[in-house]
C-alpha cells in the first residue's frame, strides 16, 4: 500500500448513496470525534451552523490551523456519519443533527 493510501479512508455520502471518496484519515478521524463530542444523543439537536461553531474548540490546531477548512470537514463528516447510520437529521427544516 502507497504512503497515500495509507494516510487516507473512504467516506460515504448520505445525499448520494452508492458515492465514495477518499479524504485524510487524520482530519476525518480528528472532525468525526469532535462532532460526536458536541452532537446531542435526543432530537432535535442541533444546526449545522451550530455544529460548525462548536466543533472548533475540540479540534487539533495542528490538522485545522485557525479552524481552517473546519466547515468542509463538517460537511464531509455529518455526511457520512449520516450513510452509516451514526447520526441523523430531523425531518423538518432546518437541518437539525443528533446521534442515533
Amino acid at each position: 500500500m502507497s504512503a497515500s493510501k495509507a494516510t487516507t479512508i473512504e467516506v460515504e455520502n448520505f445525499t448520494s448513496p452508492g458515492s465514495l471518496r477518499r479524504v485524510d484519515a487524520g482530519k476525518y478521524a480528528a472532525m468525526r470525534q469532535a462532532i460526536l463530542a458536541i452532537l446531542p444523543a435526543t432530537p432535535p439537536g442541533l444546526t449545522v451552523a451550530e455544529v460548525q461553531a462548536l466543533v472548533l474548540a475540540h479540534l487539533p490546531e495542528a490538522l485545522f490551523p485557525g479552524g481552517a477548512k473546519a466547515g468542509w470537514w463538517v460537511k464531509c463528516v455529518q455526511l457520512d456519519l449520516e450513510a452509516k447510520g451514526i447520526i441523523a437529521r430531523e425531518k423538518a427544516p432546518p437541518v437539525r443533527l443528533h446521534k442515533v
